[in-house]
This record gives structure tokens, C-alpha cells and sequence, in this order.
């Protein structure tokens, strides 16, 4: 078997969300919490050291998908001829097993009520048989997204099969190479204090000066994460409800 899979360059990623809708069109999936190609946005860092992170994620088709032993109705199969992971939606009973096996939380549900079926990418594979790309690669202006034999990839791109803040890739072994993001150098010579000592005061159209905008720069340079909205990547939302925080950006 040829394992196929995907190549994420985190630094040429917008976050435009062109590959989520992209998805969802060919796939005819309604707007909703049913996303196989889900986008997250979360920030870290303070100022002046501040950086949004950016990640694509479909299905991983791992080399070993814990979801296929997971489902007890083997609803769940690899295909051979390219390594995807499938789902037979006539077997599935929305037991959720997959869903609690898989650490990239993959599976996608209409709702948080019991026995919804399972849904989830399926690598494209009806374009695959015609000799074309998955829809989500081509949709994306950026080049951010690229697929093909794992072995081309990795030869191309490295081995990374995860950002720092995802889920170890030891057992799994998704069909994926990573880019992460370049490490952030400074371009343009400027003062930081300068520029915090500058945005702390606002002079009014007349000169006179108008209340602080912050009373220290501390405020600043040590922002609290209970005040970030999205300071972590959440793959595995604990409801849709939280899914839709998550990926509020593509609706």
C-alpha cells in the first residue's frame, strides 16, 4: 500500500478559511458544526513578542488509525490503494468511540445528541480516481497545502508530523508533514518602549491630553490568558457548542 497524505506550511497560512468552504462545497456539508477541514486560530506571546498561530487540519489518515479498532461496529476501514481512512456510514452507530480514540478529534457530528452518525474527510478520495488533488489543496491561494505519497513529501519537506502544541505523533503516525511557522526576527530597527510610552498617551485633536489608555505597560507586556479568547489549540472540543468557539473564523 501507498500511504497518500498531506503537507501543512504553517508559515505560508492566512487563515483565510478558502479550504474549509472549498470542503464543504464538493461535499455538499451545510453550514454547521460538520467541518472536515477545520481551521484554528490561537494567539500566545505579549507585546512586543505577540504571534497567532494557524492550523489546517482534515483527517490525518493515520498509518495507524486508533479509530478504526475503536469503532465496535467496524463502521471504520483503510482503504489500500492510497492509505485513507474511510467510513462506512450504513455500520455507523455514533457510539462516539472514534471520536474518543482519535487525538485530533477528526470525527464530525450534527449535534451533541446520542447516536448521530459519524462523518469525517475522506482524502478526497472520488477526485483521487480521477486523477486530481483534494479540493482543500487546490483551494488554497497561499500554497499552504499540498498532497501526495507520504515518501515524496518527506523527502521534500522533512518528517515533522506536528506542531508543538499537538498531540504526540508516536502511536498514530498521521500522514502529514509539518512547516511551522518561522521563528520571528526583527526586520525594521524600533524601540518597544518607545512605542508603548507613545501608546499609553493619546493627545486630543487640540494637543490636550485625554486619559491613559492603560495605566503601566505592565497591563501590556503581562497579559493575562483568562483574557485571551483563544490562547490554545483545542482540537477536541468538549461539545459543538465549544467546536464553533474554536473554529468561529470559517462560518
Amino acid at each position: 500500500m501507498t500511504q497518500y497524505g498531506f503537507f501543512f506550511d504553517q508559515s505560508r497560512c492566512i487563515g483565510c478559511n478558502a479550504c474549509v468552504i472549498a470542503c464543504k462545497q464538493w461535499h455538499d456539508i451545510p453550514p454547521g458544526p460538520v467541518k472536515w477541514m477545520r481551521v484554528y486560530q490561537w494567539e500566545r506571546g505579549d507585546f512586543p513578542q505577540t504571534k497567532l498561530n494557524i492550523l489546517a487540519i482534515p483527517c490525518y489518515h493515520c498509518e495507524n488509525p486508533v479509530c478504526v479498532k475503536a469503532c465496535p461496529n467496524q463502521a471504520i476501514n483503510k482503504e489500500e490503494k492510497y492509505g485513507a481512512v474511510l467510513v462506512n456510514h450504513d455500520k455507523c452507530q455514533g457510539t462516539r468511540r472514534c471520536w474518543k480514540a482519535c487525538p485530533y478529534g477528526v470525527p464530525q457530528y450534527e449535534s451533541d445528541e446520542a447516536g448521530i452518525k459519524m462523518s469525517k474527510c475522506n482524502m478526497c478520495i472520488d477526485r483521487l480516481e480521477q486523477g486530481l488533488k483534494p479540493i482543500c489543496v487546490l483551494s488554497c491561494s497561499l500554497r499552504a497545502l499540498e498532497f501526495g505519497p507520504l515518501p515524496e513529501l518527506q523527502s521534500k519537506y522533512g518528517n515533522l508530523r506536528r506542531l508543538e502544541e499537538m498531540p504526540k505523533d508516536s502511536i498514530t503516525h498521521p500522514a502529514v508533514v509539518i512547516r511551522p511557522s518561522d521563528t520571528k526576527i526583527q526586520v525594521v530597527s524600533w524601540d518597544s518602549q518607545r512605542a508603548l510610552a507613545l501608546w499609553q498617551k493619546r493627545p486630543s485633536a487640540t494637543g490636550e491630553l485625554l486619559p491613559d489608555v492603560f495605566s503601566t505597560p505592565s497591563i501590556v507586556t503581562g497579559t493575562p490568558l483568562t483574557i485571551i479568547g483563544r490562547s490554545k489549540l483545542v482540537l477536541k472540543a468538549k461539545n459543538i457548542a465549544e467546536l464553533m468557539y474554536y473554529t468561529t473564523d470559517n462560518e
